[in-house]
């Protein structure tokens, strides 16, 4: 048992050292970003965040005047990165408690000391609930998606999906939906409309397409597995043609119990068909499957 502990503690102080003085600008400008959304965008206008924000905005509104959004944000949001504590590691909470505490004190700076009106961002954004929940989804995921960018968490539903998504025997995505559905029910039930919390869907649907955006690129590379008994002559026609190499593994058909090869190739989405053609000419019988990949890890010597 002790053992264990001090492992644990070896391995906490070893992740951080790792930490980024860079890492904490940007998470600083991340949660500026959220406050800004939710705060001049949703919350004048009685529009709902996903996850434990948008429960910190419904219980800003069912609780005396003293408790407000900043409040429960850090009174839910910390005690479950700590929770996580263990499963995420101690820098990705140190980041994420940091960054929500940077969200927490924007939201009270712009509600509670300095008051903005949303009609002095936009005209429109006072009496368009649409405007409102398309730009608050925007401007809040960018700031979600720059959080997790940059080694964190801005919401705690992201760590309880971790935590309790597989328990459920649910995806992580299916774990938040459910969660965020639940919680609209129940913001419909309490203000006895159906209205704000149906335009919320779309500030949520819109806020996780853009964390989509920032995590993963608006250019997203594909991964081709072509399955050929030609890879090396395809192999040195792609290279050639896209100035990059693949990678070739051995394989066997599951059918034939021939021999096969696999060459793992990775392009842009313009190159698709020309990748197709390519192959094709080559071997007509190759067998080509594409996947999606958000990003490319390659450690540069020299």
């Amino acid at each position: 048992m002790k053992r264990s502990l001090l492992n644990m503690k070896a391995y906490f102080r070893k992740e951080l050292r790792e930490i980024r003085a860079v890492n904490f600008i940007f998470l600083t400008l991340a949660g500026m970003i959220n406050a800004i959304g939710v705060t001049v965008f949703l919350f004048p206008v009685k529009l709902y965040d996903s996850g434990i924000s948008g429960s910190s905005m419904l219980l800003d509104q069912v609780t005396p005047d003293r408790f407000t959004l900043s409040l429960f944000l850090i009174l839910l949001n910390v005690p479950i990165f700590l929770f996580g504590l263990k499963r995420q590691g101690a820098l990705f909470t140190v980041y994420s408690v940091y960054t929500v505490g940077i969200y927490s004190l924007v939201a009270f700076l712009i509600m509670d000391v300095l008051p903005i009106d949303v009609s002095f961002v936009s005209p429109l954004a006072g009496r368009d609930l649409l405007l409102c929940a398309i730009f608050g989804g925007v401007i809040s995921g960018t700031g979600s998606g720059l959080t997790i960018r940059f080694g964190g968490a801005i919401d705690g539903i992201d760590v309880l999906s971790v935590i309790f998504a597989k328990k459920l025997s649910l995806s992580l995505g299916t774990f938040v939906m459910v969660f965020n559905t639940l919680l609209y029910i129940v913001c419909g039930i309490v203000i006895e409309s159906w209205i704000l919390p149906l335009y919320s869907i779309v500030t949520y649907f819109v806020g996780s397409k853009t964390v989509d955006f920032i995590v993963e690129g608006f250019d997203r590379s594909k991964c081709a597995m072509i399955v050929t008994t030609k890879a090396d002559e395809i192999s040195g026609v792609l290279s050639e043609n896209f100035q990059a190499s693949g990678t070739i593994v051995s394989a066997t058909g599951g059918y034939s119990k021939g021999n096969k090869e696999i060459l793992y190739f990775i392009v842009n989405h313009f190159q698709i068909n020309r990748l197709r053609k390519i192959v094709l000419s080559i071997d007509e019988n190759a067998f080509i499957s594409l996947s999606d990949v958000s990003d490319i890890f390659k450690k540069r010597v020299g």
